[in-house]
């Protein structure tokens, strides 16, 4: 069976599903609060077309595609890309506390695609369309949020664009790349990814 068709009904939440979103969260708060910099240290040199710093989002929507794929319970993506973002805001995020509410904001708009096949499609196409609806929520918010003067076509429609471009590339692929590269070792034996691992 295709990847793309891996069936798999959501249960309950387990611990060790609790657990395991927990590790990720703060795994990839520590990654976002470095992120922080590198686009800090990016965006002066995008002057040209700042628009282009969308393509650096990605990273930050991984959690939202990973957990989801990793446990598949309804919520993983929200809870474990709120509980990152909070782990980024408490280690000192540049946008301060709001970034916990666009962490709730961003996992929202994963959920968004693995809800549409009901919670038991996984597989890359799953993946990809969560990543590029996790960008599209984040760099909504960040429109309204933070540049609501900006212009519509110059800046905000290419903006989120190249975000979601990013969140299909890197949090969508990128985190499907991350479960096959676990599955042989067996860290993921106990999980429903765990499945997939004859079939990979």
């Amino acid at each position: 069976m295709p990847a793309d068709s891996t069936l798999h009904a959501p249960g309950r939440w387990r611990t060790v599903d609790i657990l395991t979103c927990a590790v990720l969260a703060v795994a990839f708060g520590v990654v976002f609060w470095a992120w922080n910099f590198v686009w800090a240290g990016v965006d002066p040199a995008l002057t040209f077309f700042p628009p282009l710093a969308g393509i650096l989002y990605g990273v930050w929507l991984i959690p939202a595609v990973l957990a989801p794929l990793i446990v598949r319970r309804a919520g993983a993506g929200l809870l474990t890309e709120a509980l990152a973002a909070t782990v980024s805001a408490l280690l000192g995020s540049v946008w301060g506390l709001l970034v916990v509410y666009q962490g709730l904001v961003q996992g929202l708009g994963g959920e968004l695609a693995f809800a549409a096949g009901r919670y038991r499609r996984f597989g890359t196409a799953a993946a990809v369309a969560a990543g590029a609806l996790a960008c599209f929520a984040a760099t909504l918010w960040d429109v309204f949020v933070y540049y609501p003067t900006y212009d519509l076509w110059a800046y905000k429609v290419p903006y989120i664009a190249f975000a979601m471009l990013s969140g299909a590339i890197v949090a969508g692929l990128g985190s499907r790349a991350l479960v096959k590269a676990m599955l042989p070792t067996g860290v993921l034996d106990r999980f429903p990814a765990g499945r997939e691992r004859a079939r990979i």
